[in-house]
Order: C-alpha cells, then structure tokens, then sequence
C-alpha cells in the first residue's frame, strides 16, 4: 500500500507537488508512517503567491457580509467534523482526544468572531478638526498575507490566522508545520466547501526555504508567526527588513506564584497539569514555579505528581 501524500492548495485546486524533497507524517503513537509532505518548490510557492494576487482584486471588494456568511457556514462545517478533525490531530500530533478536541474548538471560537468581524470593520470621521477641515479613517484589507504556524496546536493556530486575515478581505497563503500538516488540510477542504472563493486561501509546505521565500517574496504585503524565539527572531527581522507588516509571537517563560495559603492538593494538581500536560508542548505550559513561604516545603510532594 503507497503511503498518501499531502497536498498543496494553489487557486483552489488541491495540487501534488513536483518537488523531489518529502518528509514523513508520523504517528508518534506507533511510528506509523500516515502521509508523505512536500517541500514546496519555488514556482509552487510564486504560484501560490500570484493566485492570492489575483484573488485579491475581486475578493477586496466583496461586501463584509457576503465574507462572513462564509465564515458562519464555516464553523457550522467543523462542527459537523469535530470528532474527524480531532482524530486525525491526535494520529499526527500525539496529543490526547480531549486535548485534540480542545485544540479544534479554540480555533473554533476564532472563525466564529470572524464571522461577526463586520462591526469591528468601523472607520471613524472627525469634525472639524481646523477650520474648514474633517478628517476620516478608512480600514482597508492590505493584500496577500501569509501565516506560518508550529506543530503543537496544528488546527487552533491556523484558524487564528487565515479567517480574520480573510473575512477583513485580505487574502491568505498559510505554511503549516511539515511535522502535523493534515489535519490542517482538512480545515482548509472545509474552508473551500463553505464558500472561500479560489485563490483566496493557499497552502503551501516545507521548511527553512520556504520560510524564507514567505520572508522575501515582494507580493506577500503581511506575515504573522507563531513559533520558536530562533526561528521567530528569524522571521521577524528578515520579513521587517523587506518591508513587511509583521508579527511574531514565540517561545513565552510562565511563571506560577504560589503563596502559602493556598488549597496544597488543587495547587499542585494544578502546576502538575500546566506543566506536564500535553507533555508540556504548550505555549502556555508553566516553566518556573515560585514558592512562597511555607509552600516551599511542597516541593517533594510537586516532585512526586511531576
């Protein structure tokens, strides 16, 4: 039996790569090989890049409620899913079905502010500022963006980014990590099936170079990270620097101050769960915890849960 292989979104067309670079999608469960991801191309990549251009033109300009009544069909759509979607995170991923559900239903949240966005889409007009002279806003899409997300949340991130970027009438090419990209995928099929025209939301997979060619390409106006400090760092100073809008959010330190007052058994259930739990691949997982007082008497016990 030949092992599937992850598709490239290019102009709404799920498109087999032409590159000769793959990586495995493996099961961290059972090692089980699910799926083989390309390393994107630099055409396939320009490719990607110019359908967005090209969607932008007519997608700029469809009315903010036609945008979000997609995007209300759309969390119809994982919902429907829900149960598929957190399976197949937790094959690739390795994370727990609760936590995996969890992961689909943060995202969830995301895409249905999205489909509500329209009153936040305000401009504002003042009066009379000088004689004679009114001054107004306008809020207006800013062109193709790109979002480039990491391997632990594979379904909640990517729908942090794309469906704001595209219901505020941008349009989107999104790089998910080659380490868990299929549930992902299934998003995006979702995504189509709820009314997102084509060229309007592209995927493109790979690493390193295609990170970088996200960084340079002069077409892309907008990039949002979510990764580590290095490669953030990276992305941030190498994107900034060719004229891009950018934001990175990366490797965070959390810390717990526990005072002695507190319940000693649901503190350190507590600590042990924001730590440990999904074997701490969380951006929120808790990395330093200050004992105060008597509390730092609890370390044993801390020690012994962990």
């Amino acid at each position: 039996m030949s092992t599937p292989t992850v598709k490239l979104l290019i102009n709404g067309e799920f498109v087999e790569s032409k590159t000769t670079q793959w990586r495995n999608v493996v099961n961290p469960a059972t090692q089980e090989v699910l799926a083989r991801v390309p390393f994107a191309t630099a055409d396939e990549i320009n490719a990607a890049v110019a359908s967005a251009k090209t969607a932008f033109k007519t997608w700029r300009k469809t009315a903010i409620g036609a945008r979000a009544r997609i995007f209300l069909k759309y969390q119809q759509l994982i919902r429907e899913n829900m149960a598929e979607l957190a399976a197949i995170l937790t094959a690739e991923q390795g994370k727990t079905l609760p936590d995996a559900e969890g992961d689909v239903f943060r995202g969830l949240e995301v895409v249905e502010h999205a489909a509500g966005i329209g009153n936040l889409q305000l401009g504002e007009l003042a009066n009379n500022v000088a004689g004679g002279v009114d001054t107004y806003t306008l809020l207006q899409p800013l062109g193709v963006c790109a979002g480039i997300t990491p391997f632990n949340f594979p379904a909640m991130i990517p729908l942090w980014m794309f469906p704001m970027a595209i219901a505020t009438g941008n349009t989107f090419i999104l790089k998910p990590s080659e380490q868990d990209p299929m549930v992902t995928m299934r998003l995006c099929e979702l995504a189509l099936q709820a009314g997102i025209p084509a060229g309007v939301l592209n995927v493109v997979h790979g690493g390193e170079d295609v990170v970088n060619a996200i960084c340079d390409h002069p077409d892309i106006k907008a990039i949002s990270f979510v990764g580590s400090t290095k490669v953030g760092t990276h992305v941030y100073n190498r994107a900034s620097l060719a004229g891009k809008r950018v934001q990175c959010m990366m490797g965070a330190k959390n810390h717990a101050i526990v005072l002695p007052d507190a319940n000693k058994e649901q503190t350190l259930n507590a600590i042990a769960g924001a730590s440990f739990g999904a074997a701490g691949q969380r951006c929120m997982a808790l990395s330093v915890v200050v004992l105060v007082g008597e509390a730092r008497q609890w370390v044993n016990d801390l020690a012994e849960k962990a």
